[in-house]
């Protein structure tokens, strides 16, 4: 009888047979009557005993499985997704994966401890520099020149002193040496910077320097900002104000900016006051200079023609206003009809100009004038049917309507028309009957081109002869079913 192998759990992991050895896990279970099982349970045990001690992880590993691995004289466990470290840290050269929040790892390329946090990633403990010397934010007490102690921060690269972070302004006292800092006597509230010595009067000396960009500075090359001020005693606290009068450019004062002080009084005012032009300058997207317009006496001109617009595909002007256009345009949302101007319009609408739809069609309630052409081929007329008739059946007088499908006895009157050339009562309710012309007629049987037709049965006709001759036929058929025949009508 075969043994059932039960995890600790509960959970089945395999089924011995009898007679026979199950190699799936890193022990070799016995199955029943299995002859020199001892050899392998003794193994077993031994395998238990030594922890599988290897410098390769045991084939088959349960989660929970405890593995020695001696290459590296650590104790492992299994987690049921790989073999992690009992104690100490993980080594490894890039971040391991599968940790939990609190496990070590020992960067060995940069010879580094960091912890995971909750988040998943890595805290460095420390040391805070890579390789021999110290880079690192160091908090640190220095002796002042009164012999108090202050807690300063060192911004430290390379074991050098870059800058550093107080939080009160002190003289450091030099006497000893192990408590000077090379490169600072005084250090400032605040940050700061290596050589910016009291002999310097607040100038760095070395090449230390903030890079950036400063929203405000106290003094401008040693100057205080306070001290600078422009010719005529612009006021700089706000903003440069000048009077209405203006400021001019040029030699002559050729360009002057003011304010008009006629009128109004508010008016501004940009004056050539000795050339003909202002021009306009501006750089193109590639980088070039180009000149787009100048204002001369007589108006906005374009430097160049047919070169520059205004306005553009996504910046349009609203509206704009002139005595005449002169020139294309490429679009327009009126045409001027005597002293009325009308819009363009797809439908027949009153007082609207006639515009083709997207088939190329225009529509009209009444067209008043002389037609040279008709594009279909019957004249018809709009009478009501008993039920709605196909194109080409033949009709007659009567029914509950004004006409139905005719017969071998009725006197036809048209057939069905599909789209006349020419439709009276075009208004009135009803199908369009062709009366004269060439429409396409239902026929059964056999046709030859010129036999004559005739109504014959609910609207179908036929080539044997009855009472009411429909048409002609135009056109030959070998068709014995059903089918339209263009026919000249003879009703």
């Amino acid at each position: 009888m075969a043994y059932v192998i039960n995890l600790t759990n509960g959970g089945s992991l395999v089924t011995v047979e009898d007679g026979t050895i199950d190699q799936s896990t890193s022990l070799k279970l016995v199955g029943k009557n299995y002859a020199g099982y001892g050899e392998i349970q003794n193994e077993n045990f031994i395998h238990l005993l030594e922890n599988f001690s290897s410098a390769n992880q045991p084939a088959g590993p349960l989660s929970g499985q405890i593995w020695f691995d001696n290459s590296l004289k650590k104790l492992k466990f299994y987690d049921g997704t790989k073999f992690r470290t009992t104690g100490g840290a993980e080594i490894s050269t890039t971040q391991p994966v599968g940790l939990t929040t609190g496990d070590f790892w020992w960067d060995t390329s940069n010879n580094q401890l960091y912890a995971q946090n909750s988040d998943g990633g890595f805290v460095l403990i420390g040391p805070q520099s890579i390789g021999e010397t110290v880079s690192a934010m160091v908090t640190a007490q220095v002796r002042d020149s009164n012999q108090v102690n202050r807690t300063i921060i060192k911004g430290t690269v390379d074991d050098g002193v870059v800058f550093i972070v107080s939080n009160a302004e002190f003289t450091i006292d030099t006497t000893d040496a192990s408590n000077a800092i090379t490169g600072f006597d005084i250090v400032r509230q605040g940050l700061t910077l290596r050589n910016t010595t009291s002999a310097a009067s607040g100038v760095t000396s070395s090449a230390h320097r903030f890079h950036g960009t400063a929203t405000n500075a106290e003094k401008l090359g040693g100057v205080a900002a306070a001290d600078y001020a422009l010719a005529g005693a612009a006021n700089f606290s706000s903003v440069v104000r000048f009077a209405d009068a203006g400021f001019t450019v040029g030699a002559a004062n050729d360009l002057a900016v003011f304010i008009d002080e006629t009128g109004s009084g508010n008016e501004g005012v940009i004056d050539n006051t000795v050339g003909q032009k202002i021009r306009f300058k501006v750089k193109s997207s590639g980088g070039v200079t180009t000149e787009p317009f100048h204002i001369q006496s007589g108006g906005l001109i374009p430097t160049t023609t047919a070169t520059y617009d205004i306005g553009d595909s996504n910046y349009k002007w609203r509206n704009m206003y002139a005595t005449s256009f002169n020139g294309l345009a490429t679009q327009a949302i009126a045409l001027q009809v005597g002293s009325n101007y009308r819009t363009g319009d797809v439908n027949p609408t009153n007082n609207t100009v006639a515009v083709r739809d997207s088939s190329g069609n225009i529509s009209a309630n009444v067209f008043n004038g002389v037609s040279t052409s008709a594009r279909y081929a019957d004249l018809a007329e709009k009478y009501t049917t008993d039920q709605e008739y196909p194109v080409g059946t033949a009709m007659c007088v009567g029914g509950e309507a004004e006409t139905t499908a005719a017969k071998t006895s009725s006197h036809c009157i048209g057939v069905i028309s599909t789209e006349p050339a020419y439709l009276m009562n075009s208004e009135a309710e009803g199908q369009a009957i062709g009366l004269k012309g060439r429409v396409p007629v239902r026929v059964k049987g056999i046709v030859a081109k010129g036999d004559p037709i005739y109504a014959w049965e609910d609207g179908v006709c036929s080539t044997v002869a009855a009472t009411s001759l429909v048409g002609i036929a135009l056109e030959a058929s070998d068709d014995e079913s059903e089918k339209l025949i263009e026919c000249v009508l003879k009703v």
